[in-house]
């Protein structure tokens, strides 16, 4: 809330100041909260780039938002934080790996990831990125497998997410249920929901993501964890004593592993639905598309009001 204030709103107000006002505001969330504080292992990561966590979420996915991620083990920096219509499909996973790997221009020393269907492209991706080093995780090492309460940084983020932001989508999208506006086991419905909220949906994670990689870590216990912002940590190694241990991967491996592994169309609804719903919209001169949870719940139910006339 305090990187909220600041950041989106231009507000300088202290830390303890957010504190009181939330514990006047909302004492019973605050209390339940603070019950729910975490033992943690301690964690090691020897440097920005040696160990990315990857997992999908599913909080959301009864509704048809399907939620994947990946954070830099050793500076906590979320790396990339989507949602689309699967987090089941290998080649869409696949994508979004290695649209990050483009971008840094190389890839981890090591990933990390549940033993499920959905992550087998990214283990050959890194095997081949990885194939050619001369270290003791080169090749097939360099992609791990573990259980999800094992794949500790990523499990945890995703906590803080919950608490931050989907249990909110998630609540909202259970009233709707609860009035009757939307039936998961209609196909229409979850169409339509994805085509009127993906783009909110997709903008605040983006702007979460964007927070906490700006927030400040405060100094931990573990010795073995830096402390400061994500962004910082990450991008400046040499400030904790360390280095970036991210592998060149060349143009040409990039554009293999995209044409062997990847989803290179990744629509977050169907095109017939889509189109349909450009019809309604330019028939009835609907808003379109909406910028506000007021306006996509607006056009959500006329949008299912035409369709439904129409069958």
């Amino acid at each position: 809330m305090h990187q909220r204030l600041r950041v989106d709103y231009g507000l300088v107000v202290s830390r303890e100041t957010v504190r009181v006002i939330l514990k006047t505001l909302d004492p019973e969330g605050v209390v339940k909260r603070s019950r729910n504080k975490l033992k943690r292992r301690e964690y090691r990561s020897k440097g920005p780039n040696y160990l990315w966590h990857i997992d999908g979420y599913d909080k959301l996915k009864p509704f048809g938002f399907c939620i994947h991620g990946a954070i830099d083990g050793f500076s906590r920096r979320i790396l990339w934080l989507e949602v689309g219509n699967s987090n089941n499909d290998p080649r869409v996973i696949a994508k979004y790996f290695h649209d990050y790997v483009q971008e840094l221009g190389g890839t981890s020393h090591i990933c990390r990831a549940d033993r499920g269907t959905e992550n087998v492209n990214v283990a050959g991706m890194q095997r081949f990125f990885r194939r050619n080093g001369y270290d003791e995780f080169r090749g097939d090492k360099s992609f791990l497998y573990g259980r999800s309460v094992t794949n500790q940084r990523i499990e945890c983020w995703w906590a803080f997410l919950r608490k931050s932001e989907t249990d909110w989508w998630r609540n909202y999208f259970k009233d709707l249920q609860d009035q009757g506006l939307f039936d998961n086991s209609n196909d229409f419905h979850v169409e339509c929901l994805r085509f009127c909220y993906m783009p909110l949906l997709k903008e605040e994670l983006q702007r979460v993501a964007r927070h906490w990689n700006l927030h400040k870590i405060r100094p931990s216990t573990n010795e073995n964890s830096p402390h400061g912002r994500p962004d910082s940590i990450y991008f400046l190694p040499e400030a904790n004593g360390t280095r970036s241990y991210v592998h060149e991967v060349t143009t040409v491996d990039l554009m293999v592993a995209k044409d062997t592994c990847c989803d290179i169309q990744t629509d977050d609804f169907s095109s017939n639905f889509s189109e349909l719903c450009q019809i309604i919209i330019h028939d009835k001169n609907l808003h379109a598309p909406a910028v506000n949870i007021e306006q996509a719940e607006r056009l959500y139910i006329d949008l299912l009001g035409y369709i439904k006339d129409m069958l």
